[in-house]
Parts: C-alpha cells; structure tokens; sequence
C-alpha cells in the first residue's frame, strides 16, 4: 500500500509540525508515504467564495500529483471534503472519480481503512475535542448530536489509545467554532463570539488542550487564545496520537 501525503497549503505555511506528525503517525502504523513535491492548494478558498470555476488548474495539478497512489491522506477534513465533493476534470473525468474514491482524512484513513486497534503514544493531558463541521457532518467521523441515533466518534476511538490523556466532557459537544473559512472574515464578530464560546466551553471542563481533525478551526481558537493569553492550547490529533512523552 502506498499513500500520497496531501499537506494543505496553510498547513505547509503554519502549522508543519502537524504535517510532520501525520508523516510520522502513518510511517509507524506500516505505511509507505510518498510526497508529492509539486502539490498547492486543493482550491478549497476559491470554491467556498463562488468562484469554483477558477479551480480547474488546481484540480489538473491535484490529479498529476496523486493519481498513482492507493491511497490519498491528508490532516484536515474541510480540504478532504472539498476534494471529494468537487474535485473533477473536463478532459479525465474517470480519473478524478477514482481518485476522489481514494481521498481520506487522516482520521478517517486509521480507522476505517487500516482498522488501527493500537497506537505507542502518550500524551497525559487533558484534551477536550473539537468538532469540525466538516468533519461531523460531511465526513460522518462522529454522531452528530441532534440525531436520535447510537453514539460513535472516530476521534474518540482513537484517542482512548493514547496512554495518559483524559477525555474532557464538554456542555456542546459538536458546536461550530465560527471559523467557516471565508465566513470570519465577512461575519468577524459573530465568527469571534462562537470562537470564545467553544474556548469557554473547554475552559470550564478543565481541558489543557484543544484538539481537532481540522486545523483550520484550530487556528480560529488559537487565535482567540493568544489574545486572551490563555493556557490553554490547541493542538492536532496527529500531533497527540504521534506523541511518546
């Protein structure tokens, strides 16, 4: 099995300790990785403000980077679910329905494909869990609450494997943060409001850290706790589930 690494344009630029992670994380549970160096952005930006049509380009070059692969992971769900949902091409629409099939967010891709039941890692924390829209409700890697339907949480699952952490149980389980991509900057206060309310949220139940599979909320929240000079951090799950100390 191989699988192309998709890091994600803002998570090359802000956050490569997460993108080193998911590298590390998938070459310790027997996968052979390969990074596609010529890889940018998924077109995610220009899709979600009405100008999809702008993305052809960035889909052409998608499929050049990683239509050879078995497998397609990446460490963020929005961009995941952007690339399933709306990757195409004119000219191979074939090939982009087969690698569109191949795409995984990296949760998603431990539990569902490689059917991990142990993971070496340590982490003791106590870790409160974010849950991305795109994530809950487009990748389905949790219930969503509002549904009278079993409980299940991928993240979850994962998590319980790691030595030391400490789930923190939160009053709102699956709230948006407000980041919404382009929405915190058409809406900022409403976007900043739903920040410090899932910040607070977390606070209260005595979380340490913050953590998520989108990293795109995370920076929201990152945001908001700098300016608050809060203890309390966020984190990706790539970052906890590769740890050893």
């Amino acid at each position: 099995m191989t699988v192309g690494l998709f890091i994600p344009c803002y998570v090359n630029q802000f956050y490569p300790q997460a993108a080193i992670a998911t590298l590390q994380l998938l070459r310790k549970v027997g996968v052979e990785v390969v990074y596609p160096p010529r890889q940018t952005c998924c077109g995610q930006p220009m899709a979600n403000s009405g100008f999809e049509y702008l993305t052809q380009e960035c889909n052409d070059l998608f499929l050049e980077n990683f239509s050879g692969f078995d497998y397609i992971v990446a460490p963020s769900a929005s961009c995941v679910l952007h690339l399933k949902q709306h990757l195409h091409s004119a000219e191979e629409p074939e090939q982009a329905d087969h690698v569109r099939s191949r795409i995984y967010e990296l949760v998603e891709f431990l539990t569902d494909v490689l059917h991990v039941e142990h993971l070496e890692a340590r982490f003791p924390h106590r870790v409160g869990i974010h849950q991305s829209c795109h994530g809950l409700r487009g990748l389905y890697l949790a219930q969503m609450s509002e549904l009278n339907a079993p409980p299940f949480s991928k993240p979850v699952q994962l998590l319980n494997m790691v030595d030391g952490l400490e789930l923190v149980m939160l009053d709102r389980p699956d709230e948006c943060c407000g980041f919404g991509g382009t929405f915190c900057v058409a809406e900022e206060a409403v976007s900043v409001k739903m920040g410090k309310d899932r910040v607070t949220d977390h606070t209260k139940n005595g979380a340490e850290y913050i953590t998520s599979v989108d990293l795109s909320c995370l920076m929201h929240l990152e945001g908001i706790l700098h300016r608050n000079k809060s203890a309390l951090k966020a984190v990706h799950i790539a970052e906890i589930l590769n740890a050893t100390v």
